[in-house]
């Protein structure tokens, strides 16, 4: 009762301000018109992931959606996310655009395309009042596992995958065996328009559809891009030549790398590409569907997302007054305020920031991008979470989200970890419903998601 009161509280102050900014701006801006009213989207959720291939077979059956759906409402689970599009760029909706997935593994279950999977989704979701979100991961098209993929069977897309930068050279992502996503050039124009087709296709062939929310908006780590294209249009930002690429932004001292003196400019420049697509894509879907609810998901680590060329951050948060990497710039590129929801990857096991154990500062793990994160208060899901709402500033509503995998063999850890993100943010957001089905954790969901 007593978490239930803060969120209320916590909401009433939030409504407060977006009322008292969106009054100001509109008498200080007299000449602005239909200014977005944000506080409608400050609602409480908790959202629960359907992974596409994870749950491939599963939802090839119309009786399993039902049940599954049933399950997640009488636990408390407010909204979904359907993963329409995963990593290896096909889709699971029947699209002019993109390829349709049509199976997945060594199962030799093939989907009935005579049905459509997300409009039952949205249909039976809405029999049972959830909302209903798809998502879509956006700049990968590949499964370097499997060598499947768009940039696998598709020779005039191959172009599009993303080149790094390592000691030995420049490496082709589709020959990183070791990683398993595919990422594309988000430099590239083509890149850009073709993904925003297909969340255009989504938002015009499901009109009741509640949300869209994008993954993967990024660059694959600090290694890529560096093809041709991306050297060309780094000095189109510049004004001016690159005289010793890619030395000037960083080169290699046997394995280590060093900082040239273009390296935070470029980091600058990474994160407008990212910003520019995420208010370009806002703008055409909402000139679709004004309602669609626009969301992004990320991790929660900030202080290292510098890495993939994204700034989740307000733009009245300055990150170059606490990061070395930042450039003074750097803020300009802060796109929260393009978000109506933002889901973010809380992925800790220790929940209070009290459980961190700090004792020599060493690197604790390497993240999916190559950064290692070290032993900081942000290394919790309390002290995450915390960090996201200081450089998000309000702009939107945040829903702390968790990989249900890490708290394997310990429900209880996951159940309070669950009430941490309902504490510290708008709500929460589970990855996965494949985790709690393998667990039996329906008993464990309910009890994070209540009071």
């Amino acid at each position: 009762m007593q978490l239930k009161q803060g969120l209320k509280i916590k909401n009433m102050f939030r409504l407060l301000y977006l009322v008292l900014a969106s009054t100001i701006t509109f008498i200080s801006c007299s000449t602005q018109k239909n200014v977005d009213d944000k506080s409608k989207y400050f609602v409480d959720r908790n959202i629960l992931w359907f992974d596409a291939t994870a749950n491939f077979d599963r939802f090839c059956h119309k009786d399993s959606i039902t049940f599954y759906l049933e399950k997640s409402k009488e636990v408390g689970v407010t909204d979904i996310v359907v993963d329409v599009k995963p990593i290896t760029g096909e889709v699971l909706y029947p699209s002019k655009i993109a390829p349709v997935m049509e199976s997945w593994g060594e199962s030799g279950v093939k989907k009935d395309l005579s049905w459509d999977m997300l409009a039952y989704f949205i249909e039976e979701g809405h029999r049972l009042g959830l909302k209903v979100h798809a998502s879509t991961n956006v700049f990968v098209a590949g499964h370097n596992f499997f060598d499947r993929g768009v940039v696998y069977e598709d020779s005039a897309k191959a172009a599009w995958q993303t080149i790094s930068y390592f000691p030995e050279g420049f490496v082709k992502i589709t020959d990183q065996k070791t990683k398993y996503s595919a990422m594309v050039n988000p430099v590239l124009e083509e890149v850009r328009n073709y993904e925003q087709s297909i969340l255009k296709e989504l938002v015009s062939s499901y009109p009741k559809l509640d949300g869209i929310i994008l993954d993967r908006v990024r660059f694959d780590n600090l290694n890529a891009d560096f093809s041709d294209s991306s050297k060309i249009a780094f000095e189109k930002y510049l004004g001016h030549t690159v005289e010793n690429y890619p030395q000037d932004i960083f080169y290699f001292e046997g394995k280590n790398r060093k900082e040239g003196k273009l390296y935070k400019v470029w980091l600058e420049w990474r994160a407008s590409i990212i910003h520019d697509f995420i208010y370009s894509t806002r703008e055409q879907l909402k000139a679709i569907n004004p309602d669609i609810i626009f969301g992004d998901y990320t991790g929660s680590w900030y202080p290292l997302y510098f890495d993939v060329g994204v700034n989740f951050a307000s733009k009245s948060y300055d990150p170059s007054k606490e990061f070395d990497w930042a450039t003074e710039k750097y803020k300009e590129y802060g796109y929260a305020d393009a978000l109506d929801l933002f889901t973010t990857g809380n992925y800790y096991f220790e929940v209070d920031k009290s459980e961190l154990i700090k004792d020599d500062g060493t690197a604790e793990r390497t993240l999916e991008s190559g950064l290692v994160v070290k032993k900081e208060d942000w290394y919790t899901v309390e002290g995450s979470a915390e960090l996201v709402e200081k450089v998000v500033k309000g702009e939107t509503p945040v829903y702390a989200g968790l990989y249900v995998e890490q708290y394997k063999d310990n429900p209880e850890q996951f159940i309070k970890a669950l009430k941490m993100c309902r504490k510290k943010s708008q709500g929460s957001m589970i990855f996965d419903i494949v985790h709690i089905i393998n667990y039996g954790w329906w008993d464990e969901l309910k009890a994070g998601l209540n009071d």
